[in-house]
């Protein structure tokens, strides 16, 4: 009894690992959720498992409605896609290699789904539809805009990155991000997948700002299929870079301005120095020339000419000796009865002149 009892709880073990295991074998892996750009396109990523012994076997894919089977939006027989659909699906991965990744483009709004994918067996006309693993989809009507990445302030004449991502659904049309300024050798791009059928394009800015960029505009802008676009900006701060112009500059100007009127007044200072000394020089002349213009005044005579400026003295002393010679008395013979000489007839003729002065004042 305990026998049978072990054996049937045996066969039991195996029936649940074998059914778990086939069971698992027929399976799909679908996105269950993807947001979808109106207009644009979108990736639906699919890949899906068979039993052994149909691994082998010839097999189409066909991507239906979940509760409407036959409203088929894409199928090998193009025939059999649904009007409205038809030209705008087509399958992106290789059934032989069990990917059933789906491409719709040209999204309408009705685009929702839920869709799901059916494989058939060409060897054997079967086919298994994954239903349990559907995909539905959120119309987007507007693009997502972009999100920049900056610091709050750019140093003056160092390199700074600013990057700008945006996500897509599209991954067979990828959008493009452009900038409203850089040169292509400035600008580097990476793709990544954050989950399943969910991707951003990330885009990489390295510039070097400089002083007339404060407060200008940086934009990045980015272009999904179908010609819709997004954009975000921002404003550039640029941080003037440390330095000590505002104070080397006026000093110098302040240093080589007094440089240059202390050279001036050294200049000045010797300048008038030597005139001084030149009318120093020339005091003795002049005071001479000052005597014997009083001596001429006093005398009643001419002022001095410019050719009487400098006398000879031996001249002036003869000219005095002849000049005011001294006159001659009588003889006490020729008058003896009177005699009418004073001494101080003398002044009644020429005016005397102290031909000493003249001695004094005439020699230069």
């Amino acid at each position: 009894m305990d026998k049978e009892r072990k054996m049937m709880i045996f066969l039991l073990l195996v029936a649940a690992i074998s059914s778990h295991v086939f069971g698992e074998e027929w399976k799909a892996n679908v996105v269950k959720n993807l947001n979808a750009l109106v207009t644009s396109c979108v990736v639906i990523p699919c890949s899906f498992t068979l039993p052994k012994e149909h691994q082998t076997s010839g097999r189409t894919g066909i991507w239906h409605l979940s509760k409407q089977r036959d409203k088929q939006i894409f199928s090998d027989d193009e025939d059999h896609i649904s009007e409205e659909y038809r030209g705008r699906t087509q399958l992106l991965g290789h059934l032989n290699q069990n990917n059933c990744t789906l491409e719709i483009t040209n999204v309408k709004e009705f685009d929702t789904g839920p869709f799901c994918f059916r494989i058939k067996l060409t060897s054997t006309s079967e086919d298994f539809s994954f239903a349990e693993d559907c995909v539905e989809m959120k119309m987007l009507l507007d693009p997502p805009d972009p999100t920049l990445n900056h610091p709050k302030t750019f140093i003056q004449d160092h390199p700074n990155s600013v990057t700008c991502s945006v996500t897509y659904t599209c991954t067979s049309h990828r959008p493009i991000l452009t900038w409203s300024r850089g040169a292509k050798d400035e600008i580097s791009e990476v793709h990544k997948e954050h989950d399943p059928g969910k991707w951003e394009v990330l885009s990489i800015l390295t510039f070097t700002p400089r002083e007339q960029d404060d407060h200008s505009e940086l934009t990045c802008t980015a272009t999904f299929h179908g010609k819709k676009t997004s954009s975000k900006t921002m404003v550039l701060y640029v941080k003037r870079t440390e330095n000590y112009n505002h104070i080397i500059i006026p000093t110098v100007v302040g240093i080589g301005t007094a440089v240059i009127f202390g050279f001036f007044c050294i200049f000045m200072m010797k300048k008038y120095k030597r005139r001084i000394t030149e009318l120093q020089s020339q005091d003795g002349s002049v005071w001479n020339r000052l005597s014997r213009m009083s001596g001429r005044i006093r005398s009643g005579g001419p002022g001095p000419s410019r050719s009487d400026q400098r006398p000879n003295n031996v001249n002036s002393k003869s000219n005095a000796k002849q000049k005011f010679s001294k006159p001659r008395f009588p003889s006490p013979k020729s008058q003896q009865k009177s005699c009418h000489y004073k001494e101080d007839d003398l002044d009644d003729g020429d005016d005397y002149i102290n031909t000493a002065d003249l001695n004094v004042y005439g020699n230069l």
